[in-house]
């Protein structure tokens, strides 16, 4: 009786399932003298342990139940020059009521383990969101905690991208293959990511890989060789209110295990607070940004009221002062002043309309770029310069629109993350007719990698610009750093069918 409590106790000490099971089978053969045994558990916390492999004469099984739960089997080999009798086969029930009691607690105590670490995540997601203003980043660290907590080996977060679009916007841990899977757009129709953002609830998949090799094998670019290893995939919604932020991703690589129903919920709830803080830092940038609106707003139209209007008589009067001048060299000097100052011009409402932008309609492009190029300002460590020129508003049509966002948003985080810039410059120009968008993006950085090496998203441009007949190139520019140029064909507004335009 000793021995057997003293085993019993052994057992129970254990707080984790393997540990339980590798007592247990020890101190069966032990106590019995027993060559062989195995102890084994089923389900979501599968796990054996075993002595050597039972399979000779004589081999006694029993269930590992604790009341109505049966959580797997003991088996054990009696000795060669014996078989258990009832007083051996009293002790292995004894032992197996006493094993399946300690895997119940382990059970337990993992449980409440990992409702910890989701709970300490959220609060790491809040903390970091209250402390930084770096937005871009604390999703990064809301894809990573999840990844760590859920024992996955790769997370991410997908937003949306346009009508019935998502892209990846982070993919953890950083390294080439994260390069390339970031910036990748998947359709909200057939694809675990998307059904998770159109229901709202959470979806759990399993051969993930062939998966999404089905469904980007007809579009363009190439996908990593790592998505092949692809298995378990839990895609959960970001939800606020009646808005879904986008949709965080856990998966697992050459893993079979799958995701439990209880990770799932946790994952669902560690979603919801980092959706909620992620949403009360957008409401505190709001009300920060309106002071900031309001004095742009004043010095907007001090610009307009007073500095324009000045502009604009002194240059007239500089064309009037040209006609008046005989000698030819002076006159065109003075007609250079004049076309000078209209480009200073152009340039002063340029700015005006960037200080507006961020308060007009949601349907104005340029104050979508300008949106865009505000949110790399803390990635980049610096808010990039926008120009436009051309009628953007009225001549790109909502298709191509979205791409374009995407083509700005993906340069400028090629140039957060290679080119070790001080300054970048966007011109988004359409030429006169309507017909030719361009995208040009220039930094002041170490340029384009020598060679004929990758560039990060450069495929996902192209690709991009294809789509609209239209092309995408990085080379070095004039002065140092890189610049990009993004193209595509517009198509005919209405009106301009056989106009020969």
């Amino acid at each position: 009786m000793p021995a057997i409590l003293a085993a019993v106790a052994g057992i129970a000490r254990e707080l984790e399932v393997p540990a339980v099971l590798g007592a247990a089978v020890s101190v069966v053969c032990d106590l019995l003298g027993a060559p062989h045994g195995r102890v084994e558990v089923t389900g979501p916390e599968g796990a054996v342990a075993e002595k050597g492999r039972p399979g000779g004469n004589g081999v006694v099984e029993l269930p590992v139940r604790a009341g109505p739960k049966v959580f797997g089997s003991l088996a054990v080999e009696p000795p060669a020059d014996r078989e258990f009798g009832p007083r051996e086969r009293q002790v292995l029930g004894a032992l197996a009521a006493a094993t399946a009691m300690a895997v119940d607690k382990a059970v337990l105590v993992g449980q409440m383990r990992r409702r910890e670490r989701w709970l300490e995540a959220s609060y790491d997601v809040t903390r970091a969101l209250l402390a930084t203003k770096d937005f871009h980043a604390t999703l990064r660290l809301i894809a990573e905690r999840a990844r760590v907590v859920a024992g996955g080996t790769a997370g991410a977060i997908a937003v949306p991208d346009g009508p019935g679009r998502l892209v990846f916007d982070i993919v953890e841990p950083p390294g080439e293959d994260a390069d390339r899977l970031t910036g990748v757009t998947v359709p909200t129709e057939g694809t675990a990511t998307g059904v998770a953002f159109a229901t709202r609830r959470p979806v759990v998949v399993r051969d993930y890989g062939e998966r999404v090799q089905e469904q980007q094998r007809d579009r363009a670019g190439s996908m990593p060789a790592m998505i092949k290893d692809l298995d378990s995939a839990i895609s959960v919604p970001l939800i606020v209110g009646e808005e879904t932020l986008g949709v965080l991703v856990v998966a697992k690589f050459r893993d079979k295990t799958p995701f439990t129903e209880a990770e799932v919920q946790l994952a669902e709830t560690f979603a919801g607070h980092a959706a909620l803080a992620v949403e009360f830092s957008r409401a505190q940038d709001a009300r920060q940004q309106l002071a900031v609106f309001e004095d742009r707003d004043r010095i907007a139209r001090d610009l307009h009221d007073l500095v324009i209007q000045r502009l604009f008589a002194t240059g007239l009067g500089l064309e009037g002062v040209s006609r008046l001048i005989a000698e030819p060299a002076v006159a065109g000097r003075v007609a250079g002043f004049a076309h000078d100052l209209d480009g200073t011009i152009r340039e002063i409402r340029n700015s005006i309309f960037s200080l507006q932008a961020p308060a007009q309609a949601q349907g104005s492009l340029r104050a979508e770029l300008l949106r865009v190029a505000v949110d790399a300002r803390d990635t980049l460590g610096f808010e990039p310069r926008v120009g436009f020129d051309g009628p953007l508003d009225a001549a790109v049509p909502d298709a191509v629109r979205s791409d374009l966002i995407a083509s700005l948003r993906e340069a400028l985080t090629n140039v957060a993350r290679h080119a070790g810039a001080t300054s970048c410059s966007v011109e988004v120009t359409v030429d006169a007719a309507g017909r030719r968008l361009m995208l040009a993006v220039r930094d002041d950085g170490t340029g384009p990698p020598p060679g004929p090496g990758r560039v990060s998203g450069l495929g996902n441009l192209a690709a991009r610009a294809a789509r609209w007949g239209g092309n995408c190139a990085l080379a070095a520019a004039e002065g140092g750093g890189s610049r990009l140029e993004w193209t595509a064909e517009l198509p005919a507004r209405t009106g301009e069918q056989g106009s020969g335009r």
